[in-house]
């Protein structure tokens, strides 16, 4: 309670007193400028156009002018102007993770469908390679927190992202913009609208936009991380009547760069091989924000998404009929040197992937006088995943290789000698001659995965009186996947079984020498060789077993592991607001959540201890096949909430106070090879979200957000986390703060206009980020991460249609790491994915 009333005070104070805090829910007229001075802000995040006041939800607005004159230029920018969404860039271009009050995931897996949906134009975007493309031409961008899968089904457990667009114009109109920044960057945008007839008008919008790499890849003497995408919109609106109108939709985008790279932060044992393949320096060691890395090839993404989409609205008197029929496509084409060095110990990394998606949303909508009005649904979503991944051994593997084991065993044992004695103790003396770690050599995976689903779903409004509204909401959700694997090896170091009754007589020699060094007497040490030569537990060879990292794995469907989930869920919605006057309103609301059973479509995708034993005693388990995940079970959140929601000339502010849980929190760990997905127990977070405008005269407009995050693992017995030496380990959580959460998050700005005469105006805006300190990943207390950005454009306008600007983001020069984990293939290491630096730049932009 104490902590609440000290935020509660100090969420009034900054709101009263603070003059730079950023644009969020209640957006000031000023940075409105699309629309009238005194008109309110419609959103549609209850499937209803209505003002921000009577939207008895938790939701951040962000307008396109507001997109605009912050440079914001992706949803990756945008959550510096909403401090409950958190964006995270991980190693490719279409690989992006969307956080809402520190709940989220879904990046790096296609098989997991994220916890934040994103939507444009109603349409669902089931995975971040679909929506991370530069933002079309906007009206809005609306972030609803919390639970929303009474109205969005499995899609929206953690909340959602909706982006609105511009529909065409019946009248004729258009812009065009030109930047020029630092990294010689370059960006161009345009768009046009108008009548083609007088029940049709169209729009066709397209944006360019390159930018030299960041990063200097000394080991390719060339940039890396650069941007180079473009993309095209076109839109048709055929309006009949004033009741019925057709609005169809088309787009392509397209990515081509060289993405992302990846810092050291600790240089582990293997840092010293790895320089010496190297012929020098193979890694800029210990040192995350040089932007200096090492590669032996360019990493590439080649990223195509497009799709159309048809939506219908009819209106019959107090009915509304709207039907949304989409289909989207993802291409996917990526390879990357995952080492992140300048040897060349992988060779190749890289996944072709397609995504095809079909959706068909229907819904019926009342508009009644009376009391009563009701909102009824249905939604199916049918998607189908092709996957194929390929890592191979470099040409410098077999050398490091060979390093490692003799490092490991003080140098008893090298490649060459462990090739000629499994072989002789198998019969063969040369069967593994030059085989071991051999480039080429690796993993070719495939996978498939078809997801069939669909929803149900209704709200009902009741009006007890003419300012108290009782809501009720429920969804019936069933969700069905089939999933298959086919993984084959190559790895022929990887397929030795090193506990092989054949190589006892080695295990036992190696236990001796042990034994003798450690000054054991012949005849004990003879003994305990003896009795530890086939024992498991005590074998020599467990030392090697983390060079075993590309085994064969037993393929999905076998006769244990049908590769099949089946989930259903009703979700629902109790909501209660009243609206104390024109002003002011507050409501309560208990609504729960729903995501299905996600699916592990990567290398390291194993049974489940339970299954594993079903599959030994079945006798199909291949040579050193260990548990894992397949998949992980659904997530269930529930979330209370209360707010108030105040609108006056010149003032406006939001305040949602919150106690939200997902059980089943669905967790996907990088392993250094692979990932691994589990089900936390429960996951609760108690928080306190405040967003305010005030805009003292037509000049001045102040904008201030806080959001305080207290999480905490309810349960989480079958976790994992950072071992000392980098590794991930098993792990209890129960009862841990998860990590990567700030206890505070703030934004806030200010705009300032002045017009010097009817053909000149001048606008300077700011933008400010702060988010406290936090620890990046459990297990490794001494890694955190606190952001204090800045963001400032100047503009001058000329005759109302000309606009210079001059514009820098992140200019306090914030340096952070976003995301850590293990050295792939090098254990002790420690990498992670560094912030951008400065940018800034001017933009032309002329508006017909």
């Amino acid at each position: 309670m104490k902590k609440f009333e000290l935020l509660a005070a100090s969420a009034l104070v900054m709101f009263c007193t603070t003059p730079a805090f950023a644009q969020t829910a209640a957006p000031s007229a000023a940075q409105e400028a699309d629309e009238t001075a005194d008109s309110d802000i419609v959103v549609t995040a209850s499937k209803r156009e209505t003002t921000l006041l009577d939207t008895p939800i938790a939701v951040s607005v962000t307008s396109g002018k507001t997109i605009q004159d912050a440079q914001i230029r992706d949803l990756i920018d945008l959550q510096t102007v909403v401090p409950s969404l958190r964006v995270s860039q991980l190693q490719s271009s279409a690989n992006t993770n969307f956080i809402i009050r520190g709940f989220g995931n879904g990046a790096n897996n296609a098989g997991i469908e994220p916890s934040v949906g994103v939507f444009i134009d109603g349409v669902y975007r089931s995975r971040s390679a679909a929506a991370i493309a530069d933002l079309p031409n906007l009206k809005r961008v609306e972030v609803l927190r919390g639970p929303q899968a009474t109205l969005f089904g499995k899609n929206a457990s953690a909340g959602i992202i909706s982006i609105v667009t511009a529909e065409p114009a019946f009248k004729f109109g258009g812009s065009a913009e030109l930047s020029y920044g630092n990294y010689n960057a370059f960006i161009a945008k345009a768009d046009i609208t108008g009548p083609i007839s007088e029940t049709v008008a169209f729009s066709l919008a397209g944006n360019y936009n390159r930018r030299d790499g960041y990063v200097f890849d000394a080991g390719l003497n060339t940039d890396s991380s650069d941007r180079n995408r473009y993309g095209v919109r076109g839109q048709l609106l055929w309006q009949p009547s004033a009741d019925l109108k057709f609005r169809l939709i088309g787009d392509f985008d397209q990515i081509d760069e060289n993405c992302c790279a990846i810092a050291n932060i600790v240089a582990g044992p293997t840092a010293a091989i790895i320089n010496g393949l190297a012929g020098g320096r193979g890694l800029d060691a210990n040192n995350p924000f040089s932007y200096v890395t090492f590669s032996n090839f360019p990493s590439s993404n080649d990223i195509k998404n497009y799709g159309g989409s048809l939506q219908g609205d009819y209106t019959m008197g107090s009915l509304s009929l709207t039907s949304i029929t989409a289909y989207r496509k993802v291409d996917s084409l990526t390879n990357q040197d995952s080492d992140f060095t300048s040897a060349n110990l992988i060779g190749n990394n890289s996944q072709d992937q397609q995504i095809d998606t079909f959706t068909q949303e229907i819904r019926l909508t009342s508009n009644f006088e009376g009391p009563l009005n009701f909102l009824v649904g249905g939604f199916y979503f049918n998607e189908k995943i092709n996957q194929q991944n390929d890592i191979n051994f470099g040409t410098q593997f077999r050398p490091y290789g060979d390093a490692l084991i003799r490092g490991a065993t003080g140098n008893t044992l090298n490649v060459g000698l462990l090739e000629g004695t499994f072989g002789a103790l198998e019969g063969a003396p040369t069967r593994y001659l030059n085989t071991f770690f051999r480039t080429g050599d690796g993993l070719n995976e495939a996978y498939r995965l078809a997801d069939e689903s669909f929803s149900i779903f209704g709200t009902v409004d009741f009006k007890i009186t003419d300012r108290l509204t009782l809501t009720g909401g429920i969804n019936y959700t069933d969700d069905r996947k089939q999933f298959r694997t086919n993984i084959i090896s190559s790895d022929v170091f990887a397929g030795i079984n090193f506990n092989d009754p054949r190589y006892a007589p080695f295990r036992n020699q190696l236990i001796l020498g042990g034994a003798l060094a450690a000054g054991v007497p012949l005849a004990q040490a003879q003994a305990i060789a003896l009795a530890g030569q086939n024992n498991p537990a005590q074998n020599p060879l467990n030392g090697l077993r983390g060079l075993q990292f590309l085994p064969q794995f037993l393929n999905v469907p076998n006769s244990v592991e049908p590769g099949r989930t089946s989930d259903d869920n009703v979700s629902y919605t109790a909501r209660l607001s009243y609206k104390l006057n024109s002003n002011l309103s507050v409501y309560v609301t208990y609504a729960t959540g729903f995501k299905a059973s996600s699916v592990n479509l990567s290398r390291d995708s194993r049974p489940t201890p339970a299954d594993l034993v079903r599959i030994q005693t079945a006798g199909i388990a291949t040579t050193n096949l260990t548990s894992g995940s397949r998949f992980a079970g659904p997530e269930k959140s529930r979330v209370y909430e209360g707010g108030i929601k105040g609108q006056f000339p010149g003032v406006a502010f939001n305040i949602a106070i919150f106690d939200q849980q997902i059980e089943g929190f669905q967790g996907n760990i990088f392993t250094g090879t692979g990932f691994v997905l589990n089900n936390a127990g429960a996951q609760s977070t108690f928080g306190i979200e405040f967003d305010g405008s005030y805009s003292p005269s037509k000049a001045i407009t102040f904008n201030a957000a806080v959001t305080y995050l207290d999480p905490v693992f309810n349960s989480f017995v079958n976790g994992s986390q950072f071992s000392p030496t980098f590794g991930v380990v098993p792990a209890n959580l129960t009862g841990l703060r998860p990590s990567g959460i700030p206890e505070f998050s703030v934004s806030g700005g200010w705009t300032f206009n002045h017009e010097f005469s009817n053909d000149f105006k001048m606008f300077l805006r700011g933008d400010y980020q702060y988010n406290s300190p936090v620890i990046i990943s459990e297990g490794l207390p001494q890694f955190t991460r606190s952001i204090q950005s800045l963001n400032m454009s100047l503009t001058g306008q000329f005759r109302k249609n000309l606009e210079v600007s001059v514009w820098g983001r992140n200019m306090l020069n914030a340096q952070y790491l976003t995301t850590i984990f293990p050295s792939v293939a090098q254990a002790g290491s420690l990498s992670g994915y560094p912030s951008q630096p400065v940018t800034y730049g001017g933009t032309v932009r002329f508006k017909f």
